[in-house]
């Protein structure tokens, strides 16, 4: 059976805050709904990668969906795209992630719950 569920990002079931860059979880059913804030300047090179340990993010991004400020992701195949405002895509393991220009990236990720 399926409930009816309200959630906000204002009070969420999580924070995560990291250098330039915080994450808000709701969780709704079988899925996690992330709203990341990053900051201008911030870079997996330099912000990602100490975190993690890896040369480029290791996570699957089902679906990412940027609601302000622009973003590049270029994979470790070379293929390089820039989100705005209304995109939104699938971003597999191994890229490499930048904020563009001087405007916070408010985005949307979705992920199905793991565990």
């Amino acid at each position: 059976m399926t409930e009816f569920v309200k959630k906000s990002f204002d009070t969420p079931d999580n924070r995560q805050e990291f250098p330039q860059a915080k994450a808000d979880l709701v969780r709704l059913g079988n899925w996690d709904v992330y709203r990341l804030t990053i900051e201008p300047g911030w870079n997996w090179k330099d912000h990602g990668k100490p975190m993690m340990g890896t040369e480029t993010c290791q996570e699957e991004h089902p679906v990412w969906m940027v609601l302000s400020g622009r973003f590049a992701v270029k994979m470790e195949g070379g293929k390089q795209e820039e989100f705005g405002p209304g995109d939104t895509g699938f971003l597999p393991p191994g890229h490499d992630a930048w904020v563009v220009g001087n405007e916070p990236v408010v985005a949307i990720d979705l992920k199905p719950v793991s565990d």
